[in-house]
């Protein structure tokens, strides 16, 4: 039988880890501090939990003096209210929110951690990267690491390097990815799953063209990641960027980045989609995928698409707080590092 955390021979083990964690949240607060940054405290509830197809949230209810009932959920981001923040005059603003995500576990997964998620306006989403690669390397610095480590692999949190997703398909899967692009972005699910075939890379008769995509990033590209540096994977297709702009120079692909760091997504962010009208197409996109895989839907938050009317040109990112202090730490997983997991 497995001991529970609140075993004090495993709380003993854990609690450098836990202190360290402190440690690291005092000096990114210190950062935002220092770079201007207002801290909010974005609502849990909300009318909609997110419009990703494969996000999955806990339901809930609210019940009103006159008994009636509204269903709400938690959020599996704290986007659409930081949003919504930006519209009424926030520039800068971050939170250390706890977000809900259902059907999630495992060493790099919980229903429930602490997301560090932050928004600047009028920057390009550039400005966010290079926030998000000082605040890896604070938080090595805090911990006292110099090396990021996880399950025998190692990132130096210092050294950078910058691939888009097309060359990142090309040099670890050979696959052509933006020839299975329309000029406007739509993807092309036979041009892709042909090459994939190709590639070797197993494609169920019913597969979409995300599907395909996601297979080919999970079992070709993502081992190659942050091997030995920290890698910022950036240019993600426009189908699979449904909270960003579209790049200037491409139409077919969006100002979407991730960063990893010993093959860990570390973080998720986007130059930001302000258009209501394109969001809310995007939205019902993700949401039809989402019914027919899973049978359900989510609501679209009808204040959000309003607010977006009225929000400035922004970039902001979500980075997994607790699985950049399980890397700090060298914790085995996200569960070492959480206060009470």
């Amino acid at each position: 039988m497995v001991s529970p955390w609140w075993d004090k021979d495993i709380h003993k083990d854990r609690r450098p880890a836990l202190m360290a964690r402190g440690r690291i949240k005092d000096a990114l607060r210190g950062y935002f501090r220092d770079e201007g940054f207002t801290e909010v405290e974005c609502a849990i509830l909300q009318t909609s939990p997110g419009n990703e197809a494969h996000l999955h949230a806990f339901a809930s209810e609210r019940v009103g003096t006159d008994g009636m009932r509204q269903p709400l959920y938690l959020h599996t981001s704290p986007e659409f209210a930081a949003k919504k923040l930006l519209a009424a005059g926030e520039e800068k603003i971050f939170e250390f929110a706890r977000v809900f995500r259902n059907r999630e576990g495992g060493p790099l997964h919980a229903n429930e951690f602490t997301m560090l998620e932050w928004y600047r306006a009028n920057v390009p989403y550039t400005r966010i990267i290079e926030d998000t690669l000082k605040i890896i390397a604070l938080a090595a610095r805090e911990s006292g690491c110099e090396m990021l480590r996880h399950r025998g692999r190692e990132a130096d949190p210092e050294e950078v390097e910058g691939i888009s997703v097309a060359q990142a398909f090309r040099k670890h899967a050979n696959i052509d990815l933006l020839a299975t692009l329309e000029k406007d972005g739509a993807p092309i699910t036979k041009a892709l799953r042909e090459q994939a075939v190709t590639a070797g890379v197993k494609v169920a008769d019913d597969d979409t063209w995300s599907d395909i995509f996601s297979r080919i990033l999970t079992e070709r590209v993502e081992p190659h990641l942050g091997n030995g540096r920290i890698t910022v994977l950036d240019e993600y297709p426009r189908a699979e960027a449904a909270l960003a702009r579209a790049c200037a120079h491409d139409p077919r692909v969006a100002e979407r980045f991730e960063i990893y760091a010993c093959g860990v997504e570390l973080a998720n962010g986007f130059g930001e989609l302000t258009d209501p009208k394109e969001q809310r197409a995007r939205f019902e996109d993700e949401m039809a995928i989402k019914e027919r895989r899973y049978g359900e839907r989510y609501p679209i938050d009808e204040d959000f698409l309003k607010a977006l009317a009225h929000m400035p040109q922004a970039s902001g990112v979500a980075l997994g707080f607790d699985r950049l202090v399980m890397l700090a730490t060298g914790a085995p997983s996200i569960a070492h590092v959480q206060w009470t997991p």
